[in-house]
């Protein structure tokens, strides 16, 4: 053979040598990016942060217990995962049953956390590019729980609350803020961190406490009602009307002197009792002006005299509605 198709060969070999090297490369480098065991966990975490709980959960190959679905999709799965910050896929751990870990940290409110998902080799493609998947597994739910409300707000959705709680399915990683938002009730945000899918979660409960606006809405309804006794009082000349005061008397009254003024208004207090609001005692004071003649001396003389009063009321509220409703004892 001359030198010239000796060197031809060797060309050649050499080629086809460089060629079979660069595509061991070539699929190593494959396996070890989007054929590696972290690809779906990196697809798992951009269905999470685009909302796609479809698309989350198919990749996850979950079950969904029996619970609320509002946290599984749109805004509030979204919200969820954006509190995830310097997020980092680790490498891939070998785990028994042809299975691997492949580990997951991030931050949350300043605290580093981790998270293991497991998976699976279900084979290959194009015969050198392996397959894996998530080992099935089924989603942990959060419960909770709120004092008097049957609505709520979890990661910005407005969810129901049946006779005050409800269980949420919801995808982890991700952190679930819950509060009560409305005009007439409040309560502080709670959070819970789901870190995994067999990690206990804390329960939320939410202590509604009522706002400043049903307070001033009641105070209100409080100053008109005694406001309006007061007034019919003096029209009608009593002593003793029915209204939360009254001043009793052995002395004649002259007829149209009269004048009853409330001095002194109750201060508002609204509290949650069995399952229900109730507003406490209202304690007040009121003056009650006349001209009265002493029995024994015939004399007229100015009635000038404060007097406690207290009563309670049964408060209603529905949507925007507010109804006091004065109970008297007499």
């Amino acid at each position: 053979m001359s030198q010239a198709l000796v060197r031809i060969a060797a060309g050649w070999l050499l080629g086809l040598m460089l060629a079979v090297a660069g595509a061991v490369v070539a699929v190593n480098l494959v396996n070890n990016t989007v054929a590696s065991p972290q690809q779906p966990v990196r697809e798992y975490l951009d269905a999470l942060q685009s909302g796609d709980g479809g698309k989350a959960l198919g990749l996850l190959r979950a079950t969904v217990p029996p619970s609320n679905a509002a946290m599984l999709d749109g805004t509030a799965l979204q919200t969820a995962t954006s509190r995830l910050t310097n997020v980092d896929i680790g490498d891939a751990e070998e785990r028994p049953d042809n299975q691997v870990m492949v580990p997951l940290e991030y931050t949350i409110d300043g605290s580093r956390l981790r998270t293991e998902f497991l998976l699976r080799k279900t084979g290959t493609e194009w015969i050198f590019f392996n397959t894996w998947a998530f080992v099935p597994s089924r989603l942990p739910t959060m419960d909770i729980t709120v004092v008097n409300s049957s609505e709520a707000t979890v990661n910005g959705v407005p969810v129901n609350m049946p006779n005050g709680r409800n269980s949420f399915a919801v995808f982890y990683p991700g952190e679930y803020e819950a509060s009560v938002n409305g005009e007439y009730f409040s309560a502080a945000p709670s959070r819970a961190t789901v870190t995994a899918r067999d990690a206990p979660v804390a329960p939320l409960n939410l202590l509604t406490q009522a706002t400043d606006n049903l307070k001033k809405d009641v105070s209100a309804k409080v100053r008109e009602f005694l406001d309006s006794c007061a007034a019919v009082a003096a029209k009608e000349q009593k002593l003793q009307p029915d209204c939360p005061f009254y001043y009793a008397s052995n002395n004649t009254v002259q007829d149209g002197s009269i004048k009853w003024t409330v001095t002194e208004y109750p201060n508002v207090s609204i509290e949650p009792f069995d399952g229900r609001w109730v507003v406490a005692p209202l304690d007040g004071k009121a003056k009650v002006e006349a001209l009265q003649q002493n029995l024994f001396t015939g004399a007229w003389y100015p009635l000038n005299e404060e007097v406690d009063f207290s009563f309670t009321t049964r408060l209603d509220v529905t949507g925007d509605m507010v109804k006091v409703t004065p109970v008297l004892s007499f």
